[in-house]
């Protein structure tokens, strides 16, 4: 098999009109909109309309969809009854998923998957899937769920809803770049986890949580973790180049540094980088400085040993900015499927009824078989008595 396809890599497996990636250029572009332009412009509800409905909505199509996400926003009490009963040890991730499942029980019109009703369940998703992250961090530290605000933003609604107070303007601002930031990125693992579900004619609930449950690993949307552990390890500024030289020499990974897409910065860790250096500052930690000097050796290391280039990804500046905003750890990987959910809903509807091929095309990659070969005949069964047990 051809290294260079491992993985699926530079395998073209569909059409997409919801995202571009110009890799050698550094370039995000959202349905034709640069990614740069919508965080200086836009808001995380515009984008997600953006996402979901291919243009850019008038202040009509705005108020209307933000009031169907603000409808959509309180939980079941039953969902809520069951959160408490899951053991406090449980993972964010893993309580996440187990509710985006679960929402397909109140889903009265489940058997009808037009595209209307698959519209509808993902203004429900992109309500409920930061309700459940804050409703379950609360429960699980023992502090009553608290329902969302009325007419407030996405952004702000979370940060009130998981931490008990409002928010302030600027902290809000700042998570609602993040969220247009995380709010989509073509065929990563988890929306092409979602779009080969949708392809089985899954509804969207099924389809959603196995990208939740994709999202989970520290690969994906759990390496953010992993970049703050690695921020916690090193400790202070000065250990920095030591302490990446030492694990670049031992053929250590550092978390943060490269990406299986762009060639050049990601242009998301750009402003996460802003964003990380603004809040450290206003804050007066050191986490950003670390990180920047993380960034910085792990460059000069590889050009020392004429290695190709290296570039922070959208990991290594949100770890930082995140932990300096307060949010637990294990509340990262969450947070990134509360933005995610617009775009992998997105792709579930295209999946299902924008494609070339009548309705969805199941997906069914070939595998290159390697395992034990005895010829054309196949092995012959030895009954279990005749066994030689290995020494």
């Amino acid at each position: 098999m051809d290294a260079r396809n491992i993985g699926l890599r530079n395998i073209e497996v569909a059409d997409t009109k919801i995202c571009s990636i110009d890799a050698d250029n550094g370039k995000l572009i959202y349905r034709g909109y640069d990614i740069l332009d919508l965080v200086n412009h836009s808001t995380f509800e515009e984008t997600a309309y953006l996402l979901l409905f291919g243009e850019l909505p008038n202040k009509e199509e705005l108020l209307d969809f933000s009031s169907r996400v603000q409808e959509a926003r309180n939980l079941p009490e039953s969902i809520v009854n069951n959160l408490k009963n899951h053991p406090k040890r449980s993972r964010p991730m893993d309580v996440l998923q187990s509710c985006v499942a679960e929402l397909a029980d109140y889903d009265l019109n489940i058997e009808d998957d037009s595209k209307e009703y698959n519209i509808q369940r993902a203004i429900v998703l992109i309500a409920k899937i930061p309700a459940i992250v804050a409703a379950w961090n609360r429960i699980r530290n023992g502090q009553q769920v608290i329902n969302a605000l009325d007419n407030d933003s996405h952004a702000t609604n979370f940060l009130y809803m998981l931490n008990g107070t409002k928010p302030t303007q600027d902290e809000s601002k700042v998570f609602d770049i993040c969220l247009i930031l995380h709010a989509e990125h073509s065929f990563n693992a988890s929306t092409f986890a979602a779009r080969e579900i949708a392809s089985t004619r899954a509804h969207m609930y099924a389809s959603i949580s196995g990208a939740v449950g994709a999202l989970s690993g520290e690969l994906h949307g759990g390496a953010n973790i992993q970049v703050m552990k690695m921020l916690l390890e090193i400790g202070n500024p000065d250990n920095v180049e030591r302490w990446v030289t030492n694990r670049l020499q031992h053929r250590g990974r550092i978390m943060g540094m490269g990406h299986a897409v762009y060639k050049t910065k990601d242009p998301r860790a750009e402003v996460l980088s802003r964003l990380s250096r603004s809040i450290s500052t206003r804050k007066n930690n050191q986490w950003f400085d670390i990180t920047e000097k993380v960034e910085n050796a792990t460059k000069k290391y590889m050009h020392e040993n004429k290695n190709q280039g290296i570039y922070p990804n959208v990991d290594l500046y949100s770890a930082s900015l995140y932990y300096s905003m307060g949010f637990p750890m294990d509340l990262n990987t969450p947070i990134f499927a509360i933005a995610r959910i617009a775009g992998w809903a997105s792709h579930v509807i295209e999946e299902k009824f924008a494609q070339a091929a009548p309705k969805p095309a199941l997906y069914r990659p070939q595998a290159v078989y390697v395992g034990r070969y005895c010829g054309p005949m196949g092995c012959e069964y030895t009954p279990i008595q005749n066994r030689i047990t290995p020494v």
